[in-house]
Formats: C-alpha cells, structure tokens, sequence
C-alpha cells in the first residue's frame, strides 16, 4: 500500500495561485469572477521600478529601450508598458480624427533630442503617476504576464527570464532594479514554499531523531520509528495526489507536522515497553501488556489530535478544507502504522539492556517529577494563586489582541521582496490591485458626461489618499483627447465641457474600429454601461484599509451618486442607487484581488474561531464517551484552555498579529494537548483501582510513570514544532514558536493543574460505568494480566527453539 502511495506521490503538484479563501457564494467572490470574466486579470502585472537620474543619459536609456523590447519578446509576456515605448496621441485635422505614435521613435541620436522628448512625457498628465514620478524621478517598466503561464509551472521559466533580463540591465548600466506585483511576489512565495518543505521535513526527522535518542540512548529506538514515520510521510504526498490537491502553504506543512506528532505514539509505546520490561524481563508479556494498556489511550490521543485538523473540513475554505481532510486522515494513518509496526519490530529485536533502560531513572527527570508530585499535595493553593494570576495576566493580553494581516504578511521584514515593495510604496503609492467599477445603467452611459464627471470626482477623492496611486480609466483617456484636441496644452487635461465633446467625440468615433476597441477594452465593457477605474494600493494591512473603505471611500461614493430622492442598498462592496422617478438602476462595486485577499484572511479567522469551538464540543463528547462523567468533562478541559489562554495573551503583549497562520495554531493545540490529559486520566484511573482507591498515591504514581512518557513526547513536539522559527514565513514562525509554547505550557497544566484539581475534588469513591469503554481498558488490564502472563509464558515455551536450561529460564 505505501508502495502504490509512493507511486502516487510522485505526481503531486505544487499551487501557483493565491488560495482562494472566500465562499464561492460570498456576493463579493461572485462579482470578483464576473469582474474577471468582463475586464481579465487584475493581478498579473509585475513592476520593476528605479530612481537614478542616470537613466536619462542616453546611453542608458538605450538600454532601457531594449530591455522593453527584450522583456516583450518573453515567452508568457503578454505586454510592456515602459518610458521609452510611450504613447502620444495627436490630432490630425485633415482626417478630423486622432492619431497615436510612440513618443521615441524614432530614436534620439543625442542627449538634446532625448531631453526634448522627456519634457514632452512630463507634459502628458496620463502618464505621471502611473509611469513616470515627476517629483522624484522615479519610473517603472509595468510587464503584463499571461494568466496561463502564472498559474502553472511554467510561471518559473518566465519570472527567472524576466529577473535575467532585469539584472543584466542593472550590471550593464550600474542602476538598481526593484521587483514587485503579485506575479513577482506568488513567483517567491511558491519557490520559498517548495524549498521549506524539503527542509523542514528533513529537520523534523532530524530533530525528532535526536530526542528520540537522547530518551532512550538506543540507535534502533531512533531507527526503526523514523523509518515508520517516514512511511506515513509517504502517505500524505500520496493522498494530496489521489484527492487532487496541490501543495500550498498550508499543506506544504502537513509532512513536517506529522513526523512532529507521529513519533510521540512511538515515544508513548516504547517508554511504557521500557517500564513494563524493567518489571519482569518478558520481552513479548511487556509488549503485549503495553498494547493493552495504551491501545485505547493512543487512539483517543490521535483521535483528538486528528480533531484539530477535522474541524477544517467543515468550512467551506477550499485551502482549510484540505489541509483539514489530508492531515485528519493521516494522522489516523500514523496511529495504525505505529500501533501494528513497533510492536511487531521491537518483538524481532533484541531485548532492551540496563544502558537502554537507564533512562528511567533520569537524575533530572526524577527529581522533576518528585518536585510536581510535592506541589500538587502539599502546595495546592500555590498552583491555584499562581494559575489563576496567568488566568487573568492571558485574558488581559487577549483583549489587546489585534487581527491584522497584509498582502505579503508572511514574508521577513528585511527580504528583498519587503524593500522593494517600500520602494514603490514611496515613489507610486503602492503596487497591490485595487478595482472600481461603475455601471451607469445604460448603454453608452459611459461617455455620457455627467457619468464622466461622477467618475473624474471620485478619481479626484481617490488621489488624496497617500496610500492609493494616480486612477487610471476612461475618465483619464477623455481627459488626454482633450489635450491632444488641443495640441497638448497641459491646462487642456480636463474633461471636456458640452461644446466641445461633440468635436472631439467626432474625432473618436473616425478611429478604426479595431484600434478604439484595444485602447478602450481595458477600461469599459462592450456594452460602453461600465466603466472601470484601476489603481493600486499600498500593502498598509487589513485594518487600514478596511478604515479606508469603510470610512472614506464608501461616503463619498455615497455623496456622489446620491441624494435625497436616491435609494441606496448594499449588497458586500456593491452600492447600488435608484432614483425615485426612474427604474434606472446604477451601482458602484469595490473589488480586485487585494480586497478579496484581505476579506478572505477575515473569513480564515472567523472560520478558525467556529473550528476551535467545534473542537472544544468534539472533545467533550470523547471525554463523556470515555469516562461518562460531567466531572471529567470539566477536568480535562481547564489544563486544556489555559494554555490557549496564555499563548493568546502572549500575542496581544508582543504584538504577534491573529492571522489565519496564528489562529490556526489554536485548534491543533487543543488536539494535540488533550492527548496529555485523557493520558493521565486513563492511568490516573488504573492506579486508583490498583492502590484501594487511595487518590493520593493514585496521583503520585501516575505522575512519576505517566509524567515521563508525558514529558518525552512533549520534548519531542517542542522541538519539532520549534523547527518552523527558521522559516522565512512570518506565519510559519509563529505557528513554530507559539505551538511550541503552547505544548510546553500545557505539559505543566497536565502534570501540575490537572493532578491537583484530583487530588482537590476527587473523593476517591470508584462509581462503575458499565458502558464507559474506559472501563473495559481498566478491566483488561487488572483482571487479565496474570492469565495473558501465564498464556504468554506457555506460548514461548512451545515456540522458542532453545535448549532445556534456557527454556527453564524463560
């Protein structure tokens, strides 16, 4: 079966594209992909920008020339927008139409020529902001990537073409390029997710080989449980194959996450095997029993840990949802393969040696425990004081708690990426998509002029924004035929008044069809009833720009397009206005990837909030399952949420963002931590029948015996989860650091919180539930461990090929 998962493994794919996050139902996702299908891609533009004065030497804006041309001839490069291809549109009053040419053709043969040609530029209004900044000088090549290529694997091929070109320029005449735009920016993130898989893999086998060793000083106790774990690793890349899914930042994880929580079950099973042999020295009674004793118990930690990631595929979040379905079914994967497979192999082995098994009585580890065991009967009120302080310092940080995330959230600060999206920021406002669409009502009502003038009104509001670019669209077009109609005087870059629109429409509508269409297809639709005003926005956050919307934009589209005999409904980022004496209908849309972006990280936290809530419910229900007791309910939740309560306040004090990569964190803890809980309460539960319903023996027992596996597995997951602080996600390091945290934090509860709230309300008064599953465990286990012994002494005997005298031993 793993051979054939292997075989499927081999065609996994990696995801190109951003993850779409919002519902497909979501009013603001269906006008997206209406948007999409009328007007194209709005995220396929990459920049590259500079500020050298140098560039306007000619000798360097030659090479400027032919880096546009060279960056055209790419293969996947749809178009080239750059300063020395600019177009000029002039008037030609023999044919009463417009004509269009580019402005460096022919090629300046001197210096004069060249600055004689770039003063005309800064006289084009269109172009400043957009091309070309007039106060600092700065310019920028805008290339236009073909969606095929950016959602595919080929998108490799054209960003690495691109980015040869770019630095060839930049050794050649000695002026820095910066990159930005979606494709540049998806192009990173997709080589970076790719590379951190492989690494991060690798790190988990390492790390968690390390400690593994480290426990039980035994090269096959390392061995043979990676090589288990690396089966199910297996597993994973051939379930994201056989269910049709690509490996996304999210699931690019998955393989890492269960080498991390894989190998606790075989930390679980061999340190229990080590107790159990240490006992009597039967190699196959010490398995058999720990199959016994911890069958159930690591099904019900997988089950819960398998919870965390379930609760995903109940949101309607195509990247949860796979996450969800992939890491929930093979973390069932891992328990089957660890519960049938070290068993088997540890049974082949070789018994362990006084060496191996020294680990029991670990100086530091005993004398830790011991330490717990004192708190926990004679400090009580101290874990109490002290907990509930942290109790009420988290609620505290939780409040300052702030749900923030950006466009490129997850790449470092210092990265080039960051710099160079600064720079653009700086020297254009920003690079990230941001569309406005008017629908007039009518066809034709674009070129209408009242409709025209809305528009230039709001493009007006729209450029005292610091965080928004120059708009571009029809409004700036009418705008450049003016001037042109009168022969590029700049105080002519206005919208035309009624007079003169019929003389300079005349001249439009003499433009060849074919050449209108081009150079208005971008801008309005085909009907001419919807105009599109395309800008771009600086990467300043959710908050930020929801303020902007929310706050700003949304009022003053209001104040134009309104009135007191004006209807206004909203349907998402849609406002539609009827006047009252006419069924005319118009509307004004906010949409574009950012906005879809910075909605779907919305949409991730709120959905991560119900997961949470969900695992809380699915947890009770195995506990009462378990245990069929509303005491146990309440006992194994509370060292549960305090930890989750404390990592929340640690990120409201240090700043750390809830963010989908941060608000996941919180449902797979919950998984991952219960598994502690139902550990020491299913021992907990034998020790108290064993030692006469005694609690306070019962407590100190399970807390030396069930306390060490505890802390072996909680070493292993603090160090394997602390393995995703070297990532360069920002996301993926906190998910790295807080999980790890969090687990930490949760060993205490579960050793100190937990066995004091026992010691604390349980009376010691053994209640039979009869149909409590954690009954049959208990009573497998205390009624039949003597006949399973004597059945296992008798089938050795039999089986094994050994002499008389050995045989008398055994």
């Amino acid at each position: 079966m793993t051979a054939f998962m292997a075989y499927k493994a081999k065609d996994v794919e990696m995801t190109y594209d951003f993850a779409k996050v919002v519902s497909q139902d979501d009013p603001d996702m269906v006008y997206f992909n209406r948007f999409h299908d009328q007007f194209g891609e709005d995220g396929n533009v990459l920049v590259a920008g500079m500020q050298d004065s140098s560039v306007y030497e000619l000798a360097n804006f030659k090479h400027l020339s032919n880096l546009s041309k060279n960056l055209n001839d790419v293969e996947g490069v749809t178009a080239v927008i750059s300063l020395p291809n600019l177009i000029n549109i002039s008037k030609d009053t023999v044919e009463r139409k417009f004509t269009t040419s580019k402005i460096f053709e022919p090629f300046p043969q001197d210096q004069k020529q060249l600055d004689s040609l770039l003063k005309k530029v800064r006289e084009l209004h269109f172009y400043d902001g957009q091309i070309i900044n007039q106060k600092t000088g700065a310019t920028l090549l805008a290339i236009t990537v073909d969606p095929a290529y950016l959602n595919s694997s080929r998108r490799a091929s054209v960003m690495n073409n691109i980015m040869t070109l770019t630095d060839d320029f930049s050794a050649k005449t000695k002026i820095k390029l910066h990159l930005a735009g979606l494709p540049f920016v998806r192009a990173i993130m997709t080589t970076k997710v790719a590379d951190e898989m492989k690494l991060f893999l690798l790190l988990a086998l390492v790390v968690t080989g390390v400690t593994l060793y480290l426990s039980f000083r035994s090269l096959s106790a390392v061995v043979f449980p990676l090589l288990i774990i690396s089966l199910a690793v297996i597993w994973v890349l051939g379930t994201i194959s056989l269910m049709g899914y690509k490996i996304s930042l999210l699931t690019g994880l998955i393989p890492a996450i269960i080498v991390v929580i894989g190998v606790p079950n075989s930390t679980y099973l061999l340190a229990t095997y080590h107790q159990e042999f240490r006992k009597h020295g039967n190699q196959v009674l010490a398995m058999a029993r720990v199959i016994s004793k911890l069958g159930l118990v690591i099904f019900i930690n997988n089950a819960t840990t398998a919870i965390g990631f379930i609760v995903f595929m109940f949101t309607d979040i195509a990247i949860l949802y796979e996450f969800g379905v992939v890491a929930g079914v093979n973390t069932f994967v891992t328990f089957l393969l660890s519960i049938i497979l070290v068993p088997a192999v540890f049974i082949y082995l070789k018994p362990p040696t006084e060496k191996q098994l020294k680990h029991l009585d670990a100086r530091t580890l005993t004398k830790l425990l011991e330490f717990m065991d004192y708190l926990v009967l004679k400090k009580r009120g101290l874990i109490y004081g002290f907990t509930l302080a942290l109790v009420v310092l988290g609620s505290w940080g939780v409040y300052k708690m702030k749900a923030v995330s950006y466009m490129v959230d997850d790449l470092p600060e210092e990265s080039s990426v960051n710099k160079d999206l600064q720079f653009f920021e700086h020297h254009f406002n920003g690079v990230m998509p941001l569309e406005i669409v008017v629908n007039t009502g009518q066809r034709q009502g674009v070129l209408k002029l009242p409709n025209l003038r809305k528009m230039e009104e709001l493009e007006n509001f729209l450029q005292t924004q610091p965080i928004l670019t120059t708009p571009i669209s029809i409004v700036g077009l009418v705008k450049t035929a003016t001037q042109s109609f009168y022969n590029g005087d700049e105080s002519s870059f206005r919208l035309p008044d009624n007079t003169e629109r019929n003389f300079i429409f005349s001249y439009l509508a003499k433009q060849p069809k074919a050449e209108t269409q081009k150079l208005l297809r971008n801008f309005v639709d085909s009907t001419g009833q919807e105009a599109r005003i395309s800008l771009k926005v600086a990467d300043v956050g959710s908050q930020e720009l929801d303020s902007l919307i929310i706050n700003k934009i949304k009022p003053e589209i209001r104040k134009i397009w309104g009135g007191d005999d004006v209807k206004i409904t909203e349907e998402g980022n849609t406002m539609n206005f009827t006047r009252a004496d006419s069924d005319r209908k118009q509307s004004v849309s906010l949409t574009g990837t950012t906005l879809l972006f910075i909605k779907g990280n919305q949409y991730l936290i709120d959905s991560l909030g119900s997961s949470l809530l969900q695992a809380f419910v699915a947890v009770i229900l195995i506990v009462v399952f378990l245990f069929r007791t509303s005491k146990s309910v309440i006992i194994t939740l509370i060292p549960n949420m305090i930890p989750l309560l404390i990592v929340g306040g640690f990120m409201g004090f240090f700043n750390i963002a809830l963010k989908p990569s941060t608000a996941l964190i919180f449902t797979i803890a919950l998984g991952i931590t219960v598994d502690n809980t139902v550990h020491f309460l299913a021992y907990y539960r034998h020790e108290l029948v064993a030692n006469g319903f005694n609690v306070m023996k019962a407590i100190s027992t399970s807390i030396v015996e069930a306390g060490t596996s505890m802390i072996y597995t909680t070493v292993t997951l603090f160090f394997g989860f602390g393995i995703f602080a070297f990532s360069e996600f920002g996301g993926t390091k906190a998910l790295g650091v807080l999980m790890a945290l969090t687990l930490l934090i949760a060993l205490f509860t579960n050793l100190i919180v937990l066995p004091a709230l026992l010691v604390s309300f349980d009376k010691g008064k053994y209640i039979h539930e009869s149909d409590a599953p954690i009954e049959d465990y208990d009573e497998l286990y205390t009624q039949d461990a003597e006949e399973l012994n004597e059945a296992l002494s008798e089938d050795i005997k039999k089986t094994t090929n050994l002499d008389t005298e050995k045989k008398g031993e055994v």
